[in-house]
């Protein structure tokens, strides 16, 4: 009985969400007014190549609906974390910019930088394959100038039109709310299928960039193409991006996986601790400009924002240095309610139509409008700028600012007309003066039509190492993709960048193999490739296995050593506590084998102990086992040398094994700074 008193009372809520329901299939595509729709890819712009007009009702309506479909997490980098710091500019940018915070070495500008994952929500792990946010806010005496940017230099799309539908096919599919913070389904790669100006970031996502090994240890990028002005109005287009000092380093896809399940929270870990430790985080900003009147001289359209501009063609000149040196007080009041809008910038830094970037100067302010609910999110302290700020704006949610006077408008006489304007020489803010003369049309210019070029060499410029890495991503994720049709989509897709790409993931999942492309891009950008990335053995962190009985003397010896070459060393045994040496000096014991991973660590160091039993060195074997299989450095000494060559690793790349102190801690510092072994034949 009570079973179909249930079964009713579904059915009846069935039935009276039944009047709700909609089947989009087979439909003609309207506004939410109704009106039917005649082209749904790009914004409406003045001109082919120019900016989007604010009268496009379909786009604003498109993107606002899709701005407020979460509350109040962000629907994007909902998952991330954030410090603060300074930048100093190295030299003035006087002939470049006028911006001021461009202008003194002498003088540091405060930054908060946010990093995130993008897909994922905000209790999903760290280390899902994904493009990460890199946005920074400058504190300036001019205001607040925000740099938002990813860790991956172009993008999926083209237009900001197609953002809501980016987002919605990369998102878990909302039959089922799956998968979570993950591309590997059907409805992303049928996007990427269907839309093939995705071809370029795809491949950046299929990459080793995608699942980086830090914050410390990814760079940056403004993504879109912005114009410096200087004092005189000459006008530059750049690109901004963010080096690190550390260089650029990722973690193998099968370690991710593990660390998501061992430590979800990885990433902020690795910020926070860095922080506290003193291992201050450094970037250097760097700058690539094109004089105007060079605008076309490329064999791409230097504002299509699924294209880059190679470094050996358009060197990166580095202007300044960013360092984090303060943790964040307090997670929600800071991280969370911090509000970046690439639209936040200063004198000297301008926009351009680049159609990607035109709808973010709408998405942006709109987004921030639901998330913290009104207009006076720049009010909250985290995003309240150090420069004074006087207009007639007043009231709405939130509002901190008590303002006295009756006068709240311009032009008036009863306070003086003021707060007044600005000249452009008392520092007013003066949009670049471009001409612009166009039909008003939604069209992509000819110029953005190559989707398949850059791609291409983004493939060219790989290591062997990152190109079987990409094949075995692309399998991975299509692997997972139940429509067969999706799946050769892609592999037909794909070849028109590689034929050897393609086969080897067609392969791999089953899909007919594609037939040769006569594909004559041969051009590489060598800069592109991890491997030319600065190594170094700062701040790596190495898992030192120890057991009782162990050469004390010479091993914490060594361990001194490390740490003066910036090796982070943590001690690991079979339990916590004190381990003691064979002359009764004692060391404490960080983590055990239960509490701990290889895949936590950049390196292992196993000293073992002459009194442990066959019981520790089982446990210490496969810790090193799993290390050595995700071609980290690891290095033996004393009775830790013995199992390495039990295990027949004791001539592999990589590993050090070595009873003289100072030669072991010479290879092995230069073994932790290689990162990887990628040479090593895996057991």
């Amino acid at each position: 009985m009570n079973k179909e008193r249930n079964m009713n009372g579904g059915n009846g809520k069935k039935e009276q969400l039944e009047q709700f329901t909609t089947d989009d299939r087979n439909q003609k595509m309207t506004t939410n007014q109704g009106v039917k729709v005649s082209e749904d890819e790009f914004s409406l712009k003045a001109g082919e190549r120019g900016p989007t007009l604010m009268e496009d009702f379909h786009f604003r309506e498109k993107m606002t609906h899709f701005d407020h479909e979460r509350i109040p997490e962000r629907i994007v980098h909902a998952r991330g974390f954030a410090a603060h710091g300074e930048f100093q500019v190295y030299e003035s940018m006087k002939p470049y910019t006028k911006a001021g915070f461009l202008q003194d070495p002498d003088k540091p500008t405060p930054v908060f930088v946010r990093f995130s994952t993008v897909a994922g929500s905000k209790g999903s792990g760290e280390l899902a394959r994904d493009a990460r946010g890199f946005a920074t806010k400058f504190y300036t005496e001019e205001g607040n100038y925000d740099l938002v940017g990813n860790n991956i230099p172009v993008f999926f799309i083209q237009d900001a039109m197609k953002f809501p539908d980016l987002v919605h096919a990369l998102k878990p599919e909302p039959h089922n709310e799956m998968p979570q913070a993950a591309t590997a389904h059907d409805t992303f790669w049928d996007f990427v299928a269907n839309n093939q100006e995705s071809a370029h970031m795809v491949m950046w996502a299929m990459s080793d960039r995608a699942i980086p090994r830090s914050f410390r240890m990814m760079e940056g990028f403004g993504v879109h193409t912005f114009r410096f002005v200087n004092e005189e109005g000459k006008s530059h287009f750049v690109k901004f991006h963010w080096k690190p000092v550390l260089g650029t380093h990722s973690v193998v896809w099968d370690e991710a996986q593990k660390i998501n399940g061992k430590d979800p929270d990885f990433h902020r870990r690795d910020l926070w601790e860095a922080i506290e430790n003193g291992d201050y985080p450094e970037y250097e900003l760097g700058v690539q400009m094109i004089p105007e009147e060079e605008e076309f001289r490329f064999d791409f359209d230097i504002l299509d924002p699924t294209k880059l501009w190679p470094e050996e063609e358009v060197p990166v000149k580095l202007i300044g240095k960013m360092t984090l040196n303060r943790n964040v007080d307090n997670v929600f009041a800071e991280m969370e309610q911090a509000a970046f809008h690439p639209g936040h910038v200063v004198p000297g830094i301008d926009f351009t139509n680049d159609p990607l970037l035109q709808g973010r100067l709408f998405s942006y302010t709109d987004t921030q409008l639901i998330r913290l609910g009104g207009p006076n999110f720049h009010e909250l302290p985290i995003n309240r700028p150090v420069c004074p700020f006087h207009n007639n704006q007043r009231d709405g949610y939130g509002r901190q600012t008590i303002n006295r006077g009756k006068v709240s408008y311009h032009k008036n006489s009863l306070a003086q007309n003021t707060p007044e304007t600005s000249t452009e020489e008392e520092g007013g803010y003066k949009h670049y003066e471009e001409k612009i003369d166009g039909y008003k049309i939604r069209r992509r210019s000819d110029s953005f039509k190559d989707h398949f070029t850059q791609a291409t060499m983004f493939w060219n410029s790989m290591s062997e190492a990152e190109k079987e890495h990409m094949i075995e991503a692309f399998s991975f994720e299509l692997g997972k993709v139940e429509s067969k049709s999706v799946q050769q989509q892609v592999v037909d897709m794909f070849a028109n960048v590689n034929t050897e790409l393609a086969r080897g993931f067609a392969k791999a999942i089953g899909a007919e193999l594609p037939e040769e492309k006569d594909n004559k891009v041969t051009k590489k950008s060598p800069a592109l490739s991890q491997e030319n990335t600065t190594k170094s053995p700062a701040t790596r962190k190495v898992a030192v296995i120890l057991g009782d009985g162990f050469q004390d003397t010479e091993v914490k010896g060594i361990l001194e050593k490390l740490s003066s070459q910036g090796i982070q060393t943590e001690v690991i045994s079979d339990q916590l506590g004190m381990v003691k040496g064979e002359n009764q000096s004692e060391l404490e014991v960080q983590h055990t084998f239960l509490t701990a991973d290889s895949v936590l660590f950049d390196a292992v160091y196993v000293a073992g102990g002459k009194e442990e039993d066959k019981t520790f060195y089982k446990k210490a074997a496969y810790f090193v086992q799993e290390a050595f299989s995700h071609y980290k450095p690891i290095g033996a000494t004393h009775a830790g040398g013995k199992l390495l060559e039990g295990a027949n690793m004791d001539e592999s790349p990589g590993v050090v094994i070595s009873e003289d102190a100072e030669t072991f801690v010479t290879k092995f510092t230069e073994a932790v700074a290689a990162h990887r072994h990628w040479e090593r034949e895996v057991i």
